[in-house]
Parts: C-alpha cells; sequence; structure tokens
C-alpha cells in the first residue's frame, strides 16, 4: 500500500465475515496492487463499514458476486488515484505480467519491475529501456522463457520472441510521451497474470522528500 487510510462504507446487510472476505480480495488487486516508491506506512490499512439498513447481501449469492465486484471497482479507482497523485509522479502506468507459471509468480515479477528505481526513472526520461524491465523481472524469482519473452508499450512492440529487440525508438517515443500507458511484459512460461499500477520516479521526488522531516 501507499502511504493511506481508506474507509468504504455500505448500507448492506452482509455478515462481517463475508464482508472482510470481499474486502481482502478486493484489497488484493487495488490498494496492495499499487506503488508509489515501494515504501509503506505504519498506519496503511483499508476498512468498510456496513450500516445493515440496507438490502441482505448473502454468501455464494449473485448480490454477494455484484458487491464484490462493485467494491472491487471502487477501491481499484481509488488506488489508481494514489498513483497519479504520487510524490513527483508526472506518468502513470500499468504494467501488465502475462504468461507466468502461476498468478503469484506474474505478481512477484510485476511489482518487482513496477518498483525497480531504475525502470521508473527510464520511464521518466522516456527511454524504451527494455533491459532494464527484463532485468527486473530476472530477479524477482519468477520463471521465465527466455525466447518467448516479449515487451510492448501499448500496442508497440519493444521486445519479441527469440529476443528480437529491433524496434523503434521513434514510435516508442511517442507512447511513452503519454501521461499514461501500458507496458505488457510476457514471460512466456504458463498461464499466470497480473497487474500493477506504478508512476516514473522523478526530480520532483527527491525535492519533496528531501526537503521536510517526517
Amino acid at each position: 500500500m501507499a502511504t493511506m487510510l481508506a474507509f468504504l462504507g455500505t448500507d448492506a446487510a452482509i455478515d462481517p465475515a463475508l464482508l472482510q472476505k470481499l474486502l481482502s480480495a478486493a484489497n488484493a488487486v487495488s490498494f496492495n496492487a499499487i506503488t508509489v516508491d515501494g515504501d509503506t506506512s505504519t498506519n496503511d490499512m483499508a476498512a468498510i463499514m456496513a450500516s445493515g439498513q440496507g438490502p441482505e447481501v448473502l454468501s455464494d449469492s449473485d448480490d454477494a458476486r455484484l458487491f464484490g465486484e462493485a467494491l472491487r471497482s471502487v477501491m481499484t479507482m481509488l488506488a489508481q488515484l494514489i498513483i497519479v497523485d504520487g510524490e513527483g509522479a508526472t506518468k502513470f502506468v500499468e504494467l501488465r505480467v502475462t504468461g507466468a507459471k502461476s498468478d503469484a509468480e506474474a505478481r512477484m515479477a510485476a511489482m518487482t519491475v513496477a518498483n525497480s528505481p531504475l525502470v521508473k526513472t527510464a520511464i521518466y526520461g522516456e527511454d524504451a529501456n527494455w533491459g532494464r524491465i527484463i532485468a527486473a523481472a530476472g530477479r524477482s524469482c519468477a520463471s521465465f522463457n527466455q525466447e518467448e519473452l516479449s515487451v510492448y508499450f501499448d500496442d508497440e512492440p519493444i521486445l519479441k520472441p527469440g529476443l528480437d529487440a529491433n524496434f523503434s525508438e521513434e514510435r516508442a517515443k511517442v507512447v511513452m510521451q503519454q501521461k499514461e500507458f501500458t507496458i505488457t511484459l510476457s514471460l512466456g512460461n504458463g498461464p499466470g497474470t497480473a497487474t500493477v499500477w506504478t508512476c516514473d520516479l522523478s526530480h520532483g521526488y527527491i525535492e519533496i522528500n528531501g526537503s521536510y522531516r517526517s
């Protein structure tokens, strides 16, 4: 999580255990899928309160499924706003990892890449440095098929299977000049996927964090 307190409310009449289960599931793919700088605070938390004054939501029902989807949508929106408002952030990046051995390995690779200072500074400098992305994924302990690795910036291929790095610097630059874009890394090793959100690391981040005492 970033440094934040998230409070959510609902009128649903829902069992506390079910509500906690849905909150934890939504949290895993929202607040726990973002990173500004990899640091956390001692008081990070997400809490939800239910008044019980609304319709009943029962376990294993369509209502529970719809409630979970709505909760995930709201929490994802709030989490993404933290990235947009990150200290010194100038870029919002969605990082998708596909082709991992498992979802857990995909998440390991995604968070390692998203937290890498070298990747984040390359994003700030609008440098399509695929080597930094692969290097970060390589130290995440996620397994991958070297010959099947690929990296895309939006729809622009940066690294194609067979370690083909013959890409257009000009078109890559156009993508990276956007305020928001997507990096897709395929590990070529299975069905696992993960999506996280991150930002760049700019001079502004250093100025903000180097100029005050906490």
